[in-house]
């Protein structure tokens, strides 16, 4: 039921145990299917890091008429009669009709739900029993360390060009539940043992508190725990449609012989 449920399913907690299946079939076979198109493993990580994400969105955002603005502070969120009409950054205002941002820009706009422990740590080797391979995803069901949340191990390596040749970087992440939340990754920190060093913070999590449409400013949730994204997908589906006021259509984002990138066959 662990397994199905929450490495089959991503659920995070036992909640789903009383929903109906739907859900959780659905969940099933999304894995199913990205397993079955990419071969030995569902998840897909990108070259050099997360960081290639935000670089591939600036050049496609590019080809549409977007402007990325690097190393620009902001000042100010200009709000006129109650709606967002700006960004002021350096003495100057960008215009705008709506605006996207996360909880950090707009505090007094967003709540704190909790709080995520994550443990950076450099190693020298694979993950023991995880046949050598230079990348996995590790999950461990609450229930089996006696806990409310499930416990996530990610871990990548030189093989993607985030680590020098040799290297291995986990990182384990947790949503807090106790005042000695390091206390709280113990099984996955020896999991992963010996490390060479580990880097511990814990970081509050932020949800908005309405959803935008009045003000037009439209506030994300802060990571949580998780490392399959997931649920910051399902975050942009829901800004998405908080903006539009109707659901994304995944249909129009098929790839056509006319696109003017990538490589079609």
């Amino acid at each position: 039921m662990d397994f199905t449920g929450h490495s089959l399913a991503l659920h995070r907690t036992d909640d789903y145990l009383d929903q109906p299946c739907l859900d959780t079939i659905k969940r099933i076979k999304l894995y199913s299917e990205s397993l079955a198109m990419h071969g030995k493993s569902p998840y897909l990580y990108p070259l050099y890091g997360l960081g290639e994400l935000p670089q591939g969105f600036a050049r496609l955002s590019a080809i549409y008429g977007g402007t990325y603005m690097l190393n620009k502070p902001i000042e100010e969120i200009v709000v006129e009669d109650g709606k967002v009409v700006g960004v002021k950054s350096e003495g100057e205002i960008a215009r705008c009709k709506q605006l996207i941002c996360d909880p950090s820009y707009a505090m007094d706009r967003a709540t704190k739900v909790g709080q995520v422990i994550r443990a950076i740590c450099i190693l020298n080797h694979p993950i023991a029993n995880t046949g050598d391979v230079n990348s996995c995803q590790i999950i461990i069901p609450q229930s089996q360390v006696g806990r409310k949340h499930d416990i996530y191990v990610c871990l990548v390596s030189f093989a993607h060009n985030v680590a020098a040749q040799g290297k291995y970087i986990a990182i384990i992440s947790t949503t807090v539940e106790t005042s000695d939340p390091e206390k709280e990754i113990d099984s996955a920190l020896e999991l992963i043992k010996p490390i060479e060093q580990k880097f511990v913070s814990v970081s509050d999590q932020y949800a908005p508190t309405d959803m935008g449409t009045d003000s037009q400013m439209f506030i994300s949730r802060t990571y949580d725990a998780t490392t399959h994204f997931e649920t910051t997908c399902d975050d942009i589906k829901d800004i998405y449609q908080r903006m539009t006021g109707s659901e994304f259509d995944f249909s129009e984002m098929e790839r056509t012989k006319q696109d003017c990138f990538g490589d079609v066959e």
